[in-house]
């Protein structure tokens, strides 16, 4: 006999499928007065040019609706929502932590890798990890309850995840625009399942207190003032500048994005629910320790076969070789050491404009800063 779909037995499935936190959420026949100002405030987010380059936050279907605005649009069979989140926070430094003269920061959900002993460890991407446990607790669900229509998805399905990461009581959204849980903090990736089985109103937890409560420091320790409160401006967060942004990153931007080559932890390293958040130990999102605070002469020396022989397989591909060099650049003008001079002379004439562009502006940034330091001698 089968089962009924219940928040116990999804938390339960999910746990043996290698999930810390699981939920289910309603997709309500009818659009409420909650889903119409979910999806007003994201027509008005695309609308204001936010999501930059990100084209396919913008896809439409044929009716003229934003295909992340609405899942009835794509989906009309979906019913429910099962949400789940694995944590992904290592005990290594945070950004924000001292450290080493010359060195960069990627993004710590970009570290990770897999494998066992000592042995270097493989790229790995959350996505397909991710993705390959959604199907094992598919798989489970069906055991346990019966066949159902399904579509599993993470990052690239027709939702806005941390919308009903809010509404399955997976946790709050940040002012930084994040998901927060009261004690995973918010080192958490999220993967869904949609669903087409209905479940009882009491299997719906209450939505997450927003416990954001007067505190800003997200938005004030933001280098390009890219966050207002529970609003993110993609054209001016790090993360999409070092990742997303193809071409030339726009000039005012550059001093603020300091060391980041890939990604940024900032607003979450500075967040007080990160403070006590539990510590990962995932056999197959392992930090690689080459990643933690990498040195810039070592990224800068890769060459595009050792670029794909580390990122292959890593969500660090995701920026590709000519824009993570043009990361680097401006790590490097924005690092103060001389030493990278001679790097940035020669990539001034490179064949890529965005790289030559960058390094222009990084050695005229260097050399500005010799300047000003052999001033401040003199003045001694």
């Amino acid at each position: 006999m089968s089962e009924p779909l219940s928040g116990a037995l999804v938390s339960t499935l999910a746990r043996d499928a290698g999930f810390a936190l699981a939920g289910i959420a309603p997709v309500p026949a009818a659009e409420t007065e909650t889903t119409r100002e979910e999806r007003a405030r994201f027509e008005q987010w695309i609308a204001s040019g936010a999501a930059g380059e990100m084209e396919y936050l913008k896809r439409r279907n044929e009716s003229g609706e934003l295909v992340r605005s609405s899942l009835h649009a794509v989906f009309p069979w979906a019913k429910s929502v099962i949400v789940c989140a694995a944590n992904y926070n290592p005990a290594q430094p945070r950004s924000i932590d001292p450290a080493p003269e010359g060195a960069a920061w990627i993004a710590r959900y970009a570290w990770s890798g897999s494998g066992s002993g000592d042995t270097t460890l493989r790229p790995s991407d959350y996505h397909k990890v991710l993705l390959k446990r959604l199907l094992a607790l598919d798989a489970a669900l069906r055991e346990r309850i019966g066949e159902f229509e399904s579509r599993c998805y993470v990052d690239t399905g027709p939702l806005v995840e941390r919308v009903y990461a809010r509404y399955a009581g997976i946790g709050w959204t940040g002012k930084n625009t994040c998901i927060l849980n009261q004690k995973a903090g918010s080192w958490l990736f999220l993967g869904v399942i949609l669903t087409s089985i209905a479940v009882e109103a009491e299997e719906f937890p209450q939505a997450a207190a927003d416990r954001c409560g007067s505190c800003t420091r997200c938005i004030d320790a933001c280098p390009t003032e890219a966050l207002t409160p529970y609003r993110m401006d993609a054209t001016r967060c790090i993360s999409y500048l070092t990742i997303e942004k193809r071409g030339p990153i726009p000039e005012e931007l550059r001093a603020g994005m300091g060391r980041q080559v890939f990604g940024c932890d900032i607003c979450q390293d500075v967040c007080p629910w990160n403070r006590k958040a539990p510590v990962a130990d995932d056999p197959e999102l392992r930090p690689r320790a080459e990643l933690v605070n990498p040195a810039l002469d070592w990224l800068a020396a890769m060459d595009e076969s050792d670029f794909a022989r580390w990122f292959h397989g890593s969500p660090i591909a995701r920026a590709k070789f000519a824009g993570f060099r043009r990361n680097v650049a401006i790590a490097m003008g924005n690092s103060g050491a001389q030493r990278y001079l001679p790097r940035l002379a020669a990539w001034a004439h490179d064949d890529d404009p965005a790289l030559r562009e960058a390094a222009s502006w990084a050695g005229e940034k260097l050399l500005q800063t010799q300047i000003a330091s052999s001033h401040g001698q003199e003045a001694k």
